[in-house]
């Protein structure tokens, strides 16, 4: 069966782990994701994460960090743009979530960025993703 929207798959899959407090959690591999976890990393929502080769088309293992008292880090992690529903803005239109504490992940002409890289950068792009 064929996976429709890999970036729902993705975030769908660390929500639930981040629930469980999983040490780490297994995604499939792709370039959007690879970007997505780069970004969570950068910005000190996930520990790391590695591209296991699988034969096929590689799985993303993503080890998840959590507070110093055991605390979610990853409060909310919620899909903006869909494959029925893109949405796309410019730089001066990207939203701050919770403030300006949250970050929202952003495709662009020069990669995936979180909304802080964006606005640094002067580009707007499709939002993937807010989290909070």
């Amino acid at each position: 069966m064929g996976l429709n929207d890999p970036i729902a798959d993705m975030l769908t899959r660390v929500r639930n782990a981040v629930r469980n407090r999983s040490e780490r959690v297994d995604v499939r591999n792709s370039k959007i994701c690879q970007g997505i976890a780069r970004v969570l990393k950068e910005e000190g929502y996930i520990a790391d994460f590695v591209v296991i080769d699988d034969g096929k088309q590689g799985i993303l293992r993503i080890d998840l960090r959590y507070g110093p008292h055991g605390e979610q880090l990853i409060r909310q992690l919620r899909r903006d743009s869909k494959p029925g529903r893109r949405l796309y803005r410019k730089v001066a239109e990207l939203p701050r979530p919770l403030g300006g504490l949250g970050i929202t992940i952003v495709s662009t002409p020069k990669g995936v960025l979180s909304d802080r890289q964006a606005r640094q950068q002067n580009v707007g792009g499709e939002l993937l993703c807010t989290v909070e």
